[in-house]
Order: structure tokens, then C-alpha cells, then sequence
């Protein structure tokens, strides 16, 4: 599991370790175009150049099985859904 954010790798590696969330790789969209080639960047806002939430399930030949992109930056996304989306590439 990929986790994404704009967040700085340090500030992801703490948040993870305080959390206790572990089997995930901590990444960040910090000098890169993942927001914008992904279309996940925010532009028409006060948080432009970050991200909004969303989930991105992609198999093993790169294909996109599930994504979810929320209604509201403040909703969680189904994740219920997604892993549903995980175990059937099993």
C-alpha cells in the first residue's frame, strides 16, 4: 500500500510511527506531478497545489481496477471498497 500526500516524508514517517500504521509506504507529492498527471491536484481553492482525497487501486499490469475521488476534502473515502476491489486481483 501506497500512501500519497503532499505531506513531507518526515512528517509522514512521524505521523505513521505515532499512529501505529505499519506494511505501508509513506510517499510525498512534494517537487513532483503526481497531483496534476494523476488529476488529483486542488487548483480553485485556498489549499491549490495540494491534493484531494482519493483512492487509486492499480494491478499488477498497471491497470486501474478501483478509484474513488471524494465529493468533499473532508470526506473518507469507501474504503471497505477498495480493499474489496485489492482482494479480488488475488
Amino acid at each position: 500500500v501506497l500512501v500519497i500526500s503532499a505531506d513531507l516524508p518526515f512528517a509522514q514517517s512521524r505521523f505513521c510511527q505515532v499512529e501505529g500504521i505499519r506494511d505501508v509506504v509513506p510517499l510525498s507529492t512534494f517537487r513532483s506531478s503526481f497531483a496534476r498527471d494523476y488529476g488529483l491536484e486542488l487548483v480553485d481553492s485556498v489549499l491549490s497545489g495540494l491534493t484531494t482525497r482519493a483512492i487509486i487501486v492499480i494491478d499488477e499490469k498497471d491497470r486501474i481496477v478501483y478509484s474513488e475521488l471524494v465529493d468533499e476534502l473532508t470526506d473518507e473515502p469507501d474504503y471497505e471498497s477498495a480493499l474489496a476491489a485489492m482482494r479480488e486481483m488475488d
